[in-house]
Formats: C-alpha cells, sequence, structure tokens
C-alpha cells in the first residue's frame, strides 16, 4: 500500500513515516523542491513534487496512492487558511473511493480541561490559535459520508527523537542557564511520545471506524514547572528555572504562549479499548533527562 504522508521529515510525520516503513508500507512524501526530495530518498521514501498552498498539486499527489496521512503544517501566519485548502483538496481527490485519510487535529481543541479528563466526547472550547481546526475536522468526518475513510487523531503535547515544543525550555537553559516556562508553571502538560503517536497511526489506519476521532494522549498530565526542571537538568543546567511571565511571553509566542500555559488533563484511552494502542515509551521528564546523560 502506497501512504501518502504530508510532514514526512518533521516531529510527528517523521515518526509515522518511519513506522509505516518498518511495517512494509511504501511512503510517499511531498516535496517542494529538489531538495526536499532527495532527503525524502536519502531515507528511504518515494517523493512526489508538491507543496501545501499549491492544492491541485496536493490533490494530483492523493490521487496517486492508497491512503493519505495529512501531518504537516505550514507554521506561518497564514496556517489556517492553507491547512483548510491542502484538507479539502485531500478530500477531493478521495472523494468515492472509500481510501483511508487522517487528519491531524490536536487536544487544544478542548482548551483549559480543569481535572476531568478530557474524551473525544468532551466539549470542545478550541484556544484561538487552533479555532480554525474545529471547522476543519468537522469536514473530514462529514467526509465519511461522501466515500472517504476519514479519521481524526488529536495528538497532545508531543516529545521525543529531540522535537517538541518542550525543547524551547531546553534550549533557554543551555542558553541562559534555566529553563524558561510560560505563566507560573502550574498548568499541566498531557503528552505522548511520537513513536507512541506513531504506533497510533498505524492502528488508525488499519482499523479505525470511517468516521472516528482519537485522542494520541498518554500518561499523567505534569505541570509545566516539572518538565521545565527535567528540561533544565537535561541540557546541563541543574534544574534551574524561570518564569516567563505570559503577557510577555505574548509578545514573542503570541497565541502560542496561551496554548503553553493551558491546563490540561486528556484521556487517551479510547483509542487503547478500540484499536488495543499500548504507548510504551518513557515519559516526558525521563526523555528529557535522559539528554544529560547523552551528553556525558
Amino acid at each position: 500500500m502506497r501512504v501518502l504522508v504530508t510532514g514526512a521529515t518533521g516531529l510527528i510525520g517523521g515518526a509515522v513515516a518511519r513506522w509505516l516503513a518498518q511495517a512494509g508500507y511504501e511512503v510517499v512524501g511531498l516535496a517542494r523542491s529538489d531538495a526536499s526530495a532527495a532527503k525524502l530518498a536519502d531515507q528511504g521514501y518515494a517523493a512526489v513534487r508538491g507543496d501545501l498552498a499549491d492544492a491541485a498539486s496536493l490533490a494530483e499527489a492523493a490521487r496517486g496512492v492508497d491512503a493519505v496521512i495529512h501531518a504537516a503544517s505550514p507554521g506561518d501566519g497564514n496556517t489556517a487558511a492553507c491547512d483548510e485548502a491542502a484538507t479539502r483538496a485531500i478530500i477531493g481527490a478521495l472523494h468515492g473511493t472509500a481510501r483511508r485519510f487522517i487528519y491531524t487535529s490536536g487536544c487544544l481543541l478542548y482548551g483549559a480541561t480543569g481535572d476531568t479528563p478530557a474524551t473525544e466526547d468532551s466539549p470542545l472550547h478550541p484556544l484561538a490559535l487552533v479555532r480554525f481546526r474545529q471547522a476543519v475536522e468537522g469536514e473530514v468526518l462529514a467526509a465519511a459520508a461522501d466515500g472517504v475513510h476519514s479519521i481524526v487523531i488529536r495528538p497532545a503535547w508531543v516529545y521525543g527523537n529531540r522535537g517538541g515544543t518542550a525543547m524551547m525550555m531546553v534550549g533557554s537553559a543551555k542558553e541562559h542557564g534555566a529553563a524558561r516556562h510560560v505563566g507560573e508553571g502550574k498548568n499541566r502538560w498531557t503528552t505522548v511520545h511520537a513513536d507512541d503517536l506513531a504506533d497510533l497511526y498505524l492502528l488508525a489506519l488499519e482499523k479505525a471506524p470511517a468516521g472516528s476521532i482519537f485522542n494520541g494522549a498518554h500518561g499523567a498530565a505534569v505541570p509545566l514547572i516539572e518538565i521545565a526542571r527535567a528540561a533544565s537538568e537535561g541540557a546541563g543546567a541543574a534544574g534551574r528555572v524561570a518564569e516567563w511571565p505570559l503577557d510577555d511571553a505574548r509578545q514573542e509566542l503570541w497565541g502560542f504562549a496561551d496554548a503553553i500555559a493551558c491546563d490540561q488533563v486528556i484521556s487517551g484511552e479510547l483509542a487503547k479499548a478500540e484499536l488495543r494502542w499500548r504507548p510504551s515509551r518513557h515519559s516526558i521528564l525521563d526523555e528529557l533527562r535522559s539528554y544529560a546523560r547523552a551528553a556525558a
């Protein structure tokens, strides 16, 4: 089976591509340039020319494969419009084919959860940064009635393989001698290792019903200040941390500062029960602390 993976060299898409290849799938990556195509080839993947911002090229790429996993984000000021157009192009290309399409959303759609873990049935109170995904999810799920085997995965905070937002705190500890955390650090993150998340994508590709949603979340929610301390230890800064006031962080990070400071407890139990997902990688705290041992 040929599977198009957008973002095949990113944190989520990269892990998904590796797991698919190991399971015997033919991975096809989207390449915007010759350099991108060469990078994909170096990893053993096929490459097809296209761009998330070019709906026609993306639709053509989707028509040439057996399934699509959309794990990329433009990462610029036009993220919402680009993701909406890209997702619609994929849906249009797969219309009536019964082929599988996995859309990567996110748990920030739940907003602040309080102490009750958010499940796939919880009401959505999305942060402004990701509000557009609520409507995009609706289009993806509605496509199941039009012959697209569509699935939505909502990852929690992703870490592992020296990637993810927590690496910002590792970087600040290396540069300034203390890991900087947004706000007081009392808010909690629910997390998932990128490789565990890739396991979930593979299971969803093979087993998930059309029109289904799964949270990609595992383990206890961890206070941000504890994650910052572990990042500091991993960076060799002896656990020293420093608060980055939320208002100050907004000046640099805009809405992403509010995402980092959001308090969330997320349940991933549905995927474990229905897909037999068995996440097993070490925690984000152990991951970050391991960097110090690797450096030594």
